[in-house]
């Protein structure tokens, strides 16, 4: 690897949802507190909007992280290609009631009420991540919209958050969309954004902010066109070839290299 070579400790980057990477970038920060407006005023349903690779999901992770150690009842899935059943039965999963695999939507719905009615009792907020919901499967989108419309009381504690890509956004069908009390965007991130997040990633791994040159930011920031996921694939292409061709520096000419070679691969 090309850790050695930079003097890093450990690897700057990685292309998982883990939150010690997350970058604390001004939209992130104001989605997260949107978030927390969210919960604290046991609103029923927001929505999580921004391109591929703008880091819905890892934001998501975040804060469900924030909300766990404070004490809250989590629910945390992707959508991506379930069933209404294995939906439920994943929420289920996630809030601890242990419900058999055989379980059937009807039986789930029951334990999840009796859960969703004890935690309102109890006055515990309630909170289920719904990552990737424009790609659910066929019919699940109705047990979301159900979920939202759950208990319409004011002593409600279930809140329902829905991560979309912006293009999406209309297969959540209208329901869900009248029941939204907040959409979030997430924005593309800024040069400044870009700066910064490669000035924190490289110290928190042991290198120093000087490893790519101004040009090289500007140039990562112009080829990612602001997008995060694509910030880090080609800012880790780039200390990759650095390392092998053994130079001191990244600059402009070595980000647009590896540019092309990510752009190959894709296509």
């Amino acid at each position: 690897m090309y850790q050695l070579h930079w003097g890093l400790r450990t690897l700057p980057f990685s292309g998982c949802v883990d939150p010690k990477y997350f970058y604390p970038s001004p939209t992130h920060e104001e989605a997260i507190a949107r978030l927390h407006f969210l919960v604290e005023n046991h609103r029923r349903l927001g929505i999580v909007l921004g391109p591929v690779g703008s880091g819905k999901s890892l934001l998501l992770e975040v804060f469900a992280g924030q909300l766990r150690r404070g004490g809250r009842a989590v629910a945390h899935l992707n959508l991506m290609g379930l069933d209404a059943a294995e939906m439920l039965w994943r929420i289920a999963v996630d809030l601890g009631l242990n419900p058999p695999p055989s379980a059937a939507p009807t039986q789930l719905w029951r334990t999840l009420d009796d859960c969703l009615r004890e935690h309102r009792y109890r006055q515990l907020d309630t909170v289920i991540f719904l990552d990737d919901a424009d790609e659910a499967g066929r019919g699940v989108l109705p047990h979301v919209a159900r979920l939202a419309a759950h208990d319409p009381s004011p002593d409600a504690r279930l809140t329902v958050i829905l991560a979309v890509e912006k293009p999406n956004v209309g297969n959540l069908g209208d329901r869900l969309l009248e029941l939204c009390d907040l959409r979030i965007d997430i924005e593309l991130w800024t040069l400044a954004d870009v700066e910064g997040f490669l000035s924190s990633a490289l110290t928190r791994a042991g290198g120093t902010n000087t490893i790519f040159a101004e040009d090289a930011v500007a140039k990562l920031h112009e080829l990612a066109a602001g997008i995060p996921r694509r910030v880090v694939q080609l800012a880790d292409l780039a200390l990759l070839a650095g390392a092998g061709a053994a130079i001191p520096h990244i600059d402009a000419e070595v980000v647009h290299s590896v540019y092309h070679e990510l752009s190959a691969v894709e296509v």
